[in-house]
């Protein structure tokens, strides 16, 4: 049988009618438990925390466009990623990308490494500086690509070529790019994480992380940490992630579009030394985006020079909203320093290229001659 298409997934997958009603949307199950038949004759569903119909046909829906056959739902990103280092052990190495989200950062260092894990940030564009961290206790490695917010492009065979020659877990955060521009399970990796608050849902009212995976012992593991930890997706949030999950192909597509002309844009302003975004022709892996991408994404980076300008710049915009967000419809504006990656030291940000000048924009799906216009004011002033 011919494997459905990706927009027919996002719609269809893990979702039926209602048996009862013929309902085309799965209902919101509000309920803690279950009512049983008998002593062990249950309809699959027992209590919500461990598992329920709502959340299951999110689940099923976002593995389905990941390629994968395991979906858990967690109650944010940051409780996903949370969930993933529960399955390592005291004294175990990690090996992750430089620039990982600010949320990452903080959880690996500040949590923890005060449980006996160790880690080792580095720049995972680089394969051979991954070779070169690995140890006989690293047990995994986890990217980000593209990085927040530097919009850095792993190699997703690659690093997953190492992982297995070293027996590691392999772990990419695909956020930034969703499984509409590509899909880290089909290139050898273990599992795959989203904030589903972002490009997933996609409208800026829910909270939400998924991993996905195509092993079942993994799956195992993290839904026993859904059922103890307890850190669920509630059903009203996985409903309306499946609202968004439907559309996500045909607002990939006009983030792309609008991300690609911004980008054009942002390029061209003398005013503006530095632009990341991986569809530039200047990006550094600008061609291992297209090999490994089908399009480059709504997210862009660029440096004004001072913390100064900066502060003016994101105090003139009028459309873009200044917020820690990103993926959604509206065009959101991020100043990472003092944001999303506050929790990272300054020096260590210097390094990574997290300047106190450097801005994030999430591209949105308005007219893009309106955000340019924005854009546009914002610097002149």
């Amino acid at each position: 049988m011919k494997t459905e298409g990706f927009s027919t997934r996002a719609i269809h997958a893990g979702q039926e009618p209602e048996p009862i009603t013929g309902a085309i949307m799965p209902p919101v199950f509000l309920t803690s438990t279950y009512v049983q038949e008998g002593i062990g004759k249950d309809k699959g569903y027992v209590y919500s925390r461990v598992a329920n119909p709502t959340r299951t046909a999110l689940e099923k829906n976002v593995a389905s466009l990941e390629g994968g056959t395991e979906g858990m739902a967690f109650g944010s990103g940051t409780a996903a990623i949370d969930a993933i280092f529960h399955l390592l052990k005291p004294g175990d190495h990690v090996i992750l990308s430089r620039n990982v989200y600010g949320g990452t950062y903080r959880i690996a260092r500040q949590v923890w490494e005060e449980y006996g894990l160790n880690f080792d940030f580095v720049d995972t564009t680089d394969l051979q500086q991954i070779e070169r961290v690995v140890k006989p206790s690293t047990r995994m490695l986890f990217i980000e690509t593209p990085t927040n917010p530097t919009i850095e492009i792993t190699d997703l065979a690659g690093s997953a070529r190492i992982a297995k020659d070293h027996k590691l877990l392999s772990v990419a955060d695909n956020t930034f790019a969703t499984p509409y521009l590509q899909q880290p399970l089909s290139y050898g990796f273990d599992i795959v994480v989203h904030s589903l608050t972002k490009y997933l849902n996609g409208h800026s009212d829910m909270l939400g992380g998924l991993v996905v995976t195509n092993s079942t012992a993994i799956a195992e593991k993290l839904r026993f940490l859904q059922k103890s930890v307890g850190a669920v997706l509630s059903p009203f949030d996985s409903w309306l992630c499946l609202r968004g999950t439907k559309t996500l192909a045909v607002r990939m597509e006009q983030h792309c579009k609008n991300g690609m002309q911004v980008a054009r844009w942002i390029a061209s302003q003398k005013t503006i030394p530095r632009v990341y975004y991986p569809g530039l022709e200047q990006h550094p892996q600008h061609d291992l985006a297209k090999k490994q991408m089908c399009g480059f994404g709504g997210m862009i980076s660029f440096d004004v020079g001072t913390m100064q300008r900066a502060a003016e710049f994101l105090r003139r915009v009028r459309l873009c909203a200044l917020a820690e967000s990103l993926g959604v419809v509206e065009t959101i504006i991020t100043h990472p320093a003092t944001m999303t990656h506050a929790a990272i030291p300054p020096e260590q940000r210097m390094e990574i290229g997290i300047t106190d000048g450097l801005i994030r924009i999430s591209v949105g799906i308005e007219d893009v001659g309106d955000i340019i216009a924005d854009l546009e004011q914002a610097l002149k002033s």
